[in-house]
């Protein structure tokens, strides 16, 4: 079974930096595009950043330039650097990859359990 399994999250004060990480593991034979979503209460899960299997990325207006998307494709991780952290970026943070099992000819949509970012002082 292919899952996503997510690290990094954690409480920080407003202007520090975290690094999220997720990786997959399981009967992988490629990945395609990931990305990082965030949910907060009462709102809808959103997009924050997405990178393409070759490396463009895109985010949201609101971490643009604090945020940074990255991946390893020979480990299957998507990485979140994520600086110059402010109250509003406290989220449930989610990674999603688009991955091929072994065996398979087709793309499968995969979501991690999600991690969460807390930024107080």
């Amino acid at each position: 079974q292919v899952q996503l399994v997510e690290s990094g999250g954690g409480l920080v004060q407003p202007g520090g930096s975290l690094r999220l990480s997720c990786a997959a593991s399981g009967r992988i034979f490629s990945s395609n595009a990931m990305a990082w979503y965030r949910q907060s209460p009462g709102k809808e899960r959103e997009l924050v950043a997405s990178i393409s299997n070759g490396g463009t990325t895109d985010y949201a207006d609101s971490v643009k330039d604090r945020f940074t998307i990255s991946r390893d494709n020979a480990r299957i991780t998507v990485y979140l650097q994520m600086n110059s952290l402010k109250p509003e970026d406290t989220a449930v943070y989610y990674c999603y990859a688009q991955i091929r099992k072994l065996g398979e000819d087709y793309y499968r949509n995969y979501w991690g359990q999600g991690t969460r970012v807390t930024v107080s002082s």
